[in-house]
């Protein structure tokens, strides 16, 4: 009973990540935002506030961190809601698994600003953090080595994964080359009218359900938008998934997301992109948000951080900060 209880409890906090038609917006990024925030940040996490590119942005800095490996957090929210602070906490556990920085950018939502202002903030911010690491790297490389290259991961969950895949298809192939791991939470990969979520006559799980897409959707692009990668990644070109980076997908078996999820894993795998779906037995959308009821939300994070740790994709090994600097000496706070 105690279990059934946890479940129930994780349910109804999950749903405060979805955004529909009888939803207030003010009221939904209200509810978001103190449902999911913590006063207190875990592990020892210390936040920090900078502009990439113009975006305030969190830095997360573990008490021990690969000084040359950071990750940009792209949040979900169903392209409405989300904020730093709606995520300080969740992303805050990751940087500790993954023994890593995290970067939360404060991107523009949706219906006030619609597609594409969150990509071209996140591009923004990309862009920027990726000039600054790229000195930092040199800067710190020992004499007669060659340049080390920073190691970047781009981590998203739901409508964020959306935007995520948006930024990648977009980037050169020199940017691509730093990117060590794409790491997606219940991505939403295929919102054109034709998708299965999108036309089937019923179709919802234990969190989401089709007027869930419908609104969010209606409220980021329109209709015939949704029809081009940059909304809908799983209808990428083939150039486009050139050079993208390996992946790593973590989702929940019960989701309504899973078939489009296993459709991109195949994808890229076709193409002989190294891509991962790791899904757990009988969770739901976002599983790993609701850790104080569910224990396998801390095991979910474990993986996470054991395959970002183990596998650095060819990018050369870093060494580990011990103590937290920050690293901010190449910028002036803005």
């Amino acid at each position: 009973m105690e279990i059934q209880n946890d479940r129930k409890a994780a349910i109804k906090k999950l749903r405060l990540l979805t955004y529909n038609s009888k939803t207030n917006i003010d009221s939904f990024r209200q509810k978001m935002e103190e449902a999911f925030t913590s006063v207190f940040l875990p592990n020892g996490v210390e936040r920090s506030e900078y502009k990439y590119g113009n975006i305030d942005c969190d830095i997360l800095s573990p008490e021990m961190y690969s000084s040359n490996r950071i990750m940009i957090y792209i949040h979900g929210g169903c392209f409405s809601g989300g904020s730093r602070k709606t995520y300080r906490a969740f992303c805050s556990s990751l940087a500790s698994k993954c023994y890593c920085r995290v970067v939360i950018p404060e991107f523009r939502l949706s219906p006030a600003y619609p597609c594409p202002a969150a990509i071209e903030d996140v591009q923004a911010v990309f862009r920027s953090l990726f000039t600054e690491e790229q000195i930092s790297a040199s800067l710190n490389t020992e004499k007669g080595t060659g340049p080390k290259l920073p190691e970047i991961i781009i981590a998203a969950d739901g409508s964020g994964a959306t935007i995520a895949c948006a930024l990648l298809y977009n980037l050169r192939e020199r940017y691509k080359n730093c990117i060590s791991h794409v790491v997606l939470f219940s991505p939403w990969l295929d919102l054109a009218p034709t998708s299965k979520i999108m036309s089937a006559k019923k179709i919802a799980d234990e969190v989401l359900n089709q007027e869930v897409f419908k609104k969010s959707v209606s409220d980021y692009t329109y209709s015939e938008n949704t029809k081009i990668s940059s909304v809908s990644p799983l209808l990428a070109d083939d150039d486009q998934l050139d050079h993208f980076p390996p992946v790593f997908i973590q989702m929940g078996s019960k989701e309504i997301l899973l078939d489009d999820a296993k459709a991109f894993a195949a994808r890229l795998t076709e193409k002989g992109i190294k891509c991962e779906l790791d899904v757990w037995k009988g969770m739901m959308f976002m599983f790993q948000m609701a850790d104080e009821f569910l224990h396998e939300s801390h095991l979910a994070l474990d993986k996470v951080g054991k395959v970002v740790t183990q596998d650095n994709a060819g990018i050369e090994s870093i060494e580990i900060e011990n103590k937290p600097k920050l690293e901010h000496s190449l910028r002036s706070e803005a």
